[in-house]
């Protein structure tokens, strides 16, 4: 692929490190997610922390496409309720809303995002090294 004139870079770099950003934006968010996984409402009856869920889209870059956080979305699967009339947010019938995270999910989704940002790291390391390469042969 030929280098961009204007920034002299590899479309495969700018690809890369925009997957690099997508990954990062993921993990905040399922770091977050995680963080609240057991944050209650404050009031009787009121809601717990909602999910969220991170929504990309394709997005062209130096002539390529690459990938980018479009928006970050509420988690639309309904609060699990517990039993737990003592609570200061039960509702009448005395149940407690839960948050709709489920750590283990999330854990689960923060493995699969280090690795997709472990193997873009690779693309950019792998680029770098083969134009480093090139270089070299046409110095000799």
């Amino acid at each position: 692929m030929p280098i961009n004139k204007t920034t002299d870079t590899h479309p495969t770099l700018s690809v890369a490190a925009s997957a690099l950003r997508a990954q990062q934006a993921r993990m905040r968010i399922i770091a977050e997610n995680i963080a609240n996984a057991d944050s209650l409402a404050k009031t009787p009856g009121g809601d717990p922390y909602r999910g969220q869920i991170p929504v990309f889209e394709a997005t062209k870059i130096d002539g390529a496409m690459g990938v980018k956080l479009a928006s970050v979305r509420p988690d639309s699967k309904p609060f699990p309720e517990e039993y737990d009339p003592s609570h200061p947010a039960a509702d009448a019938r005395g149940y407690v809303k839960r948050p709709n995270v489920e750590s283990l999910v999330q854990s689960m989704d923060m493995r699969d995002a280090q690795r997709a940002y472990e193997a873009n790291l690779n693309v950019i390391e792998t680029t770098r090294s083969m134009e480093q390469k090139t270089l070299d042969i046409l110095k000799r």
